[in-house]
């Protein structure tokens, strides 16, 4: 009979499948064929009836004895052997999996159709909640509500959820660990770590043996920067379950932080065998080597993870980044160019782009990138300053003009602005050079003033003004091993070959 039923459900004949169920449940009721009836009520949407065949399921006599059998009952040392010598005999593990299978089918069928048997899932949960606490499996009714609260996250509704979870305060060990660790990381996720650190505590303290509580605590502490301290929680949750991948992660930038990177490198390649295809751990992988200047294993590393993530524009523009770093240039615009393709607003990889082009001579590809970048930063000057170096290098001095004139209107007391108006109209031959001349003497004039009341009321900022206005000339003998992608490629925008003229791409604080 069990057999024809789910060959009925196979064809998608439920109502067959249903007599063929409903007959085993009134003749010999067993777990499988009452949650296959349960199913076959939800394939066809009665909810009535789901409720029936939970019922049901629930009645399903388990035929195993109680655990009190395996507590000695005396002292008496003949009982206690025959009771160690049973404990855990083929009987009692049958007796564990015969449980096992039946709270794993009830709770799948409440999960299942609690959403759909009343108005609300919430109102649903409850129903199937009642049901089992009236039963034999009433210790199933506290994970039913913890799978309560987990549906409220998944439907984006915290605060029910961390409602839920704050009844269980009070309840057993167990599943006040159980509740508490799911509230410390809520609170984690937003940024409350002292409500996260203090459920937590309350996890840890539950169940000592709980390696998400202990992750979860090393979080909280990792985030208030003890790291030393975060990294034992972490060891203490492998010790307690070796495969919990979270806390061998978080471990691995904990690591990281301390700059104990042989040590992290070991983490995330231990990482690495149980979880293949994880992208974040290629990318840390390829960071640690990177950090131990190491440029040859990152790039295998990058190329690992972009054979897992083929459009991810960050690890692509890594690439870039560390062939431009080698000295390989037409590999370094490859990925560049990559990168763009998947995520075109990227400042640093439209930069870099620009300025590759401008150092091959390809001033009018040039152009593209610097355009893109005006618009995607329109009140920074120095892209739209670009723009016009660009036209008057590839030689078209007129449209150069005009787009110095449009810069002059948005930013009016931008100097060098002024500088290559009053260069271009001499060389034209144009009447307004005298205008752009008084607004540029103007403007320089106010500088200055500017920079004696500076001077004059701050001790010692000379100095550092000094400092921060040769820094240009500093930054232009940077070579590719620069810190970071943005220094590089301002460096290579202030080599650009020209005669005496002022850099276009000026600094934020010139700007």
């Amino acid at each position: 009979m069990q057999n024809i039923g789910v060959t009925f459900i196979k064809t998608g004949q439920y109502s067959d499948a249903i007599n063929s169920f409903e007959h085993i449940m009134s003749m010999a009721p067993n777990l499988k064929a009452g949650f296959n009836l349960i199913l076959s009520y939800f394939a066809i949407g009665d909810r009535e009836k789901m409720k029936k065949a939970f019922q049901k399921l629930i009645a399903v006599p388990l035929e195993i004895d109680e655990d009190d059998k395996y507590i000695s009952p005396s002292d008496d040392p003949h009982t206690n052997l025959v009771i160690e010598a049973i404990k855990n005999d083929h009987l009692r593990q049958m007796e564990r999996e015969r449980k096992a299978m039946a709270e794993k089918y009830i709770m799948t069928a409440a999960k299942l159709i609690a959403p759909v048997i009343e108005t609300s899932f919430a109102v649903g949960y409850d129903w199937c909640v009642e049901v089992v606490k009236a039963s034999q499996y009433v210790e199933l009714a506290n994970d039913l509500e913890i799978n309560k609260a987990i549906t409220y996250l998944r439907q984006k509704d915290f605060n029910q959820a961390v409602d839920t979870l704050k009844m269980f305060e009070k309840k057993d060990s167990r599943v006040k660990s159980a509740a508490a660790t799911n509230l410390s990381f809520l609170y984690y996720l937003e940024n409350d770590f002292a409500q996260a650190s203090s459920y937590a505590d309350l996890a840890v303290n539950s169940d000592r043996y709980n390696p998400s509580a202990l992750t979860n605590k090393g979080n909280t502490v990792f985030a208030n920067g003890d790291y030393e301290k975060a990294a034992e929680f972490y060891k203490e949750a492998l010790r307690n379950d070796s495969s919990c991948t979270e806390a061998l992660y978080n471990i691995g930038l904990t690591y990281k932080k301390l700059n104990r990177l042989d040590e992290a490198l070991d983490c995330f390649l231990k990482l690495h065998a149980i979880l293949r295809n994880s992208a974040q751990v290629l990318y840390q992988i390829a960071n640690v080597y990177e950090l131990m200047e190491d440029p040859n294993q990152a790039i295998e590393w990058l190329m690992q993870l972009i054979s897992v993530v083929p459009t991810d524009s960050k690890a692509l523009s890594k690439l870039g980044e560390l062939y431009d770093s080698e000295g390989d240039k037409s590999q370094a615009f490859q990925y560049y160019y990559e990168s763009y393709r998947c995520f075109p607003s990227n400042i640093e990889v439209i930069e870099w782009l620009g300025a590759y082009y401008i150092d091959t001579q390809f001033c009018e590809k040039a152009i593209q990138y610097f355009e893109r970048a005006s618009l995607i930063q329109p009140t920074q000057v120095k892209w739209q300053l670009m723009v016009a170096s660009c036209f008057r290098r590839s030689g078209n001095y007129q449209k150069a003009l005009d787009t110095y004139k449009d810069i002059h209107r948005k930013f009016p007391e931008n100097v060098e602005c002024l500088r290559f108006l009053v260069r271009l109209c001499t060389d034209i031959g144009l009447k307004e050079v005298q205008e752009y001349a008084t607004k540029l003497k103007r403007l320089e004039k106010m500088k200055e003033i500017r920079e004696q009341r500076i001077k004059s009321g701050r001790d010692g900022s000379g100095g550092s003004r000094g400092k921060r206005e040769g820094s240009a000339g500093s930054d232009s003998g940077q070579n590719s091993s620069a810190s970071s992608k943005g220094e590089r490629l301002s460096a290579k925008l202030r080599a650009l070959p020209g005669t005496n003229e002022p850099y276009e791409s000026s600094s934020n604080k010139e700007i």
